[in-house]
């Protein structure tokens, strides 16, 4: 008899879950309140990844006079922006719902929450328009409801001067000036976009350099970058309030306090701190799921919680909050629930996942960073070289930035590496194959790689 395999939540992880275990032969059932693809993938990765490139192809044609061109100048269409954007989100969800269809997954639009650890009521909408609810026994669970951006109690935001990042794809008008709270990934991803698209940008910085967990030398260069489109850092400071207000000429605008006394006053604000989970409302209580002071399941290396058949994944297990992880995630739960960990099986190791920031320039690092390394009296050899000294950099007009590679002194194993530039995110696919597969830096420096091409910094800096 077939494994009954159910999922709650259709994003990375729920769906790759789905795909894997229907072709391994469970019977899966998939079960999604808002839309197939991932709430947070669909309605806030992909469309702030959509502006961000709008954005930066703004950025590119005011720099056409370093090319040897006339500059010239562009205007946001918002409506077409939208539709672009409405565009891409519609067919990544097709594609992602034919895949699951194609593989025989049973797709449910509804909420489900545990009655007992086997026993899951789902809550849907029948043909005529009533709630409809019936009840399916499961063999095996996965969790995977995502998460959502994270409101204080000193923020009410109100989707028209008071945002946060779901209100901005696009906004409803673009700021003259906007400030955003939160300096991490999302809050410099912002800054980059709406600076753009022509706004004056704020940023709260609540320590005293932006992305405060990443490598401080790449923070620098895009620090500065910031400083010359601009952007006002406002370092060493906490917001304690936004506020709407109307200035002394009757324009509507936002005010945001902090807690050394300084205030910003601009068109709007978005609000970038940070997710929650969302794990009210599932019943896990009745499952017996045990979950962390934040509300994350707590998982183990298989996914599992602390019971057995019930296991979690994606943003709301308190991992990287990234999609290529829920995706490994749900991979990795599909083959445990159909008993493939018996055989030959690589577990995720979470350190040696790559990310990447779309600011301009863009950021990317995977494995050890120097900092950690250090931290621990670790012995590393730290290779740097900047962009500048790399010909296809310089034909690009654009050599901001660099690329460091971090490896063993003993054995040249490759242990990590970041890179800040232009297409940051896709050369550090080649220091994250050598984390995952151990290569030597000497494997890199062998490698015959392309002239003139920015990855040949990649060989330089393992040289």
């Amino acid at each position: 008899m077939a494994t009954r395999f159910v999922i709650i939540g259709g994003g990375p992880a729920g769906n790759t879950a789905a795909t894997y275990a229907a072709r391994l032969g469970a019977d899966v059932t998939l079960i999604e309140r808002d839309v197939i693809g991932g709430a947070a993938h669909l309605w806030d990765c992909i469309p702030s990844k959509t502006m961000i490139a709008t954005g930066g192809a703004m950025a590119f044609i005011r720099r056409l006079e370093g090319m040897g061109l006339e500059e010239q100048t562009a205007e946001v269409d918002v409506e077409a922006l939208t539709e672009r954007i409405e565009s891409i989100k519609m067919r990544l969800q097709r594609s992602t719902t034919n895949l699951l269809s194609s593989q025989g997954v049973e797709l449910v639009h509804g909420s489900a929450r545990f009655l007992s650890p086997h026993d899951i009521e789902i809550s849907t909408v029948d043909a005529n328009g009533q709630p409809a609810t019936r009840t399916v026994y499961a063999d095996a669970v996965l969790i995977a409801t995502g998460t959502r951006p994270r409101i204080p109690d000193w923020c009410q935001p109100d989707g028209e001067r008071v945002l946060v990042t779901r209100d901005c794809y696009p906004p409803k008008v673009f700021p003259e000036s906007v400030t955003i709270v939160g300096s991490g990934v999302t809050g410099v991803e912002f800054v980059h976009m709406f600076s753009s698209f022509g706004a004056k940008v704020t940023l709260v910085v609540s320590r005293q350099q932006v992305l405060p967990g990443k490598d401080a030398e790449v923070a620098a260069v895009l620090e500065d970058d910031f400083l010359r489109r601009g952007v006002h850092l406002l370092k060493g400071a906490r917001a304690t309030a936004i506020e709407r207000e109307v200035n002394d000429a009757g324009v509507d605008g936002v005010v945001v306090r902090c807690d050394d006394g300084r205030v910003v006053h601009s068109s709007h604000a978005v609000l970038a701190i940070g997710s929650v989970p969302n794990t009210d409302g599932l019943g896990l209580e009745s499952a017996g799921v045990e979950m962390d002071k934040g509300g994350y399941v707590q998982i183990n290396r298989h996914c599992q919680s602390n019971v057995s058949h019930i296991y979690a994944a994606g943003d709301m297990s308190g991992k990287l909050p990234l999609s290529s992880v829920a995706s490994m995630q749900g991979r990795k739960v599909a083959e445990h629930v159909m008993g493939l960990q018996k055989v030959a099986h690589r577990h995720l190791d979470y350190d040696k996942a790559a990310s990447a920031i779309f600011t301009e320039p863009e950021i990317a690092d995977v494995g050890l960073a120097e900092a950690d390394a250090f931290a621990v009296g670790r012995k590393i050899r730290v290779t740097k070289v900047p962009f500048s000294s790399t010909p296809k950099a310089l034909i690009n007009n654009d050599w901001r930035g660099f690329v460091k590679i971090i490896s063993d002194p003993a054995t040249g194993v490759v242990l990590g590496g970041s890179i800040v530039g232009r297409h940051a995110a896709e050369l550090i696919s080649v220091i994250a194959l050598a984390v995952t597969a151990n290569l030597k830096v000497t494997d890199i420096v062998e490698s015959l790689l392309v002239h003139p091409a920015l990855s040949e910094a990649l060989a330089e800096a393992a040289e």
